[in-house]
């Protein structure tokens, strides 16, 4: 009976032992004495109003709005160069000249060639008024023999001979007809070439096509170029008009439909760094199409680009021009661009780094994204995964988080516009004044969720100090 009561009293002392101690860890979970979850440190900022101006950067190389690339119709060694590389030219200046010789000889060969065929129509004119004079004769001869041959005065083989020589006479001068008509076109034939001989000697003489500076000189006196009528020949000089100058930049698919014309621009030229100068300009040309690139434009990787002419305003340079030949832009320098291509005054603004995306209600897919993959062949993406990914497309939103009592994280879907390099417009979702999460980036766009426990990150000194300098 002892035993029994002792027995009994020690799993008592055992339960309120145990008793005890699950009180002790309800009260320690309750006052988070233990189990504490530490709170993620965030940075905070509030809503304001502000302007942004949306911005496509792109860069490129300054070259002439108009640049002539002049090349020779003719073959030869260049004797005479009178100009050099950034002399200033005016329409119809002569500026070099090829050697002419073998052009001076097919000149004359060529005219030769029209008088001798002159000489043959006038020889084929002549026979033709023989034959005329021929064929009158044998007309009166057959003519009169024909009533003689009717009064039996002659016999059928006289009058056979007179009928033959009246159709060889007809015929001798249909020929000398027809020569003279070849003697005329011969005629033409070489006259033809005589002009072509003639054009050809005066093409040994290059001219300006229009005024400008000779950007570009490729060749030296004594050099031989080639020159063809049916393709380009040697490139020898370019002729550029410095006084409008362009940028010709290559902007991404994913910005050109932002790009419109009239649209204004930065230009930060790399020669004028070192000054901080910045230039003005103005869009004035859009492709329609892109940019061709060969082989690498038919790759999955390639960049799909399309060209964009800005017009660099020469009231943003004025200053920079001293004398009447003086030109502070060149062709080739490179330049980077800022097209402004919208601009919102006083609306409400959050920093670029708040804003991220996250999915609104979970989407349940009963197989892995991608298709199952076969072992002998690509993935196969079926109809239920495509629906999947389109659902999940849906559900993903733009939102911000916000601290609530507590220190608990919410989530809030917000509507965006236009944006910076800095902040982002919101349409819709926050109020001027409302304190919202800004960072750190990392913690922001991809750890976050609603929920979590968050607590202003203390700023140290020395990170104020930086942030002061």
């Amino acid at each position: 009976m002892a035993k029994a009561t002792n027995t009994k009293r020690t799993w008592m002392i055992i339960g309120g032992v145990i008793v005890v101690i699950l009180g002790g860890l309800f009260l320690a979970k309750k006052m988070e004495w233990i189990g504490k979850v530490e709170p993620t440190e965030v940075e905070f900022t509030k809503v304001s109003r502000a302007t942004i101006i949306e911005k496509v950067s792109a860069s490129g190389k300054i070259q002439p709005e108009v640049e002539v690339k002049v090349s020779p119709d003719v073959s030869g060694e260049i004797v005479s160069l009178k100009v050099a590389e950034g002399d200033s030219v005016v329409a119809g200046q002569e500026l070099l000249k090829i050697r002419p010789d073998n052009y001076v000889s097919l000149l004359a060969r060529a005219e030769a060639q029209v008088n001798a065929m002159k000489a043959s129509m006038e020889q084929s004119k002549a026979v033709l008024a023989q034959s005329e004079a021929r064929l009158s004769k044998t007309k009166m001869d057959y003519d009169r023999n024909v009533k003689l041959h009717a009064d039996k005065v002659i016999s059928d083989s006289d009058f056979d001979q007179f009928s033959s020589a009246y159709m060889v006479a007809k015929q001798d001068l249909e020929a000398a007809k027809a020569n003279v008509k070849a003697a005329n076109f011969n005629v033409k034939s070489s006259e033809a070439g005589l002009k072509e001989a003639r054009t050809n000697l005066t093409k040994t003489t290059i001219y300006a096509p229009q005024s400008g500076i000779i950007s570009k000189l490729n060749v030296e006196l004594g050099e031989r170029v080639v020159g063809t009528s049916q393709m380009a020949g040697t490139e020898m000089l370019r002729i550029a008009n410095l006084n409008n100058m362009e940028v010709r930049v290559n902007v991404n698919e994913n910005d050109i439909t932002r790009v419109s014309l009239g649209d204004s621009v930065m230009i930060d030229v790399d020669a004028f760094s070192t000054s901080e100068r910045k230039f003005k300009g103005i869009v004035y040309e859009i492709a329609s199409s892109a940019n061709s690139t060969g082989v690498a434009s038919v790759t999955t990787d390639a960049v799909t680009e399309f060209e964009v002419k800005i017009r660099v305003l020469r009231s943003s340079y004025q200053d920079l021009i001293k004398g009447k030949l003086s030109y502070p832009l060149k062709p080739g320098m490179t330049a980077s661009v800022e097209v402004l291509t919208n601009r919102k005054e006083k609306v409400l603004t959050v920093p670029l780094a708040a804003v991220t995306t996250r999915e609104i209600g979970a989407v349940e897919v009963s197989a892995p994204m991608g298709g199952e993959k076969k072992e002998d062949g690509p993935a196969v993406v079926t109809q239920e995964d495509a629906n999947a990914a389109k659902k999940r497309k849906e559900n993903t939103k733009e939102v911000v988080f916000v601290m609530e009592k507590g220190g608990k994280v919410k989530q809030i879907e917000v509507k965006t516009g236009i944006s910076d390099f800095e902040n982002i417009e919101i349409v819709s979702g926050l109020s001027e004044g409302q304190e919202i999460i800004s960072g750190p980036y990392a913690t922001v766009a991809k750890k976050l969720k609603a929920g979590d426990l968050v607590k202003k990150k203390e700023i140290k000194k020395d990170e104020k100090a930086s942030e002061k300098k």
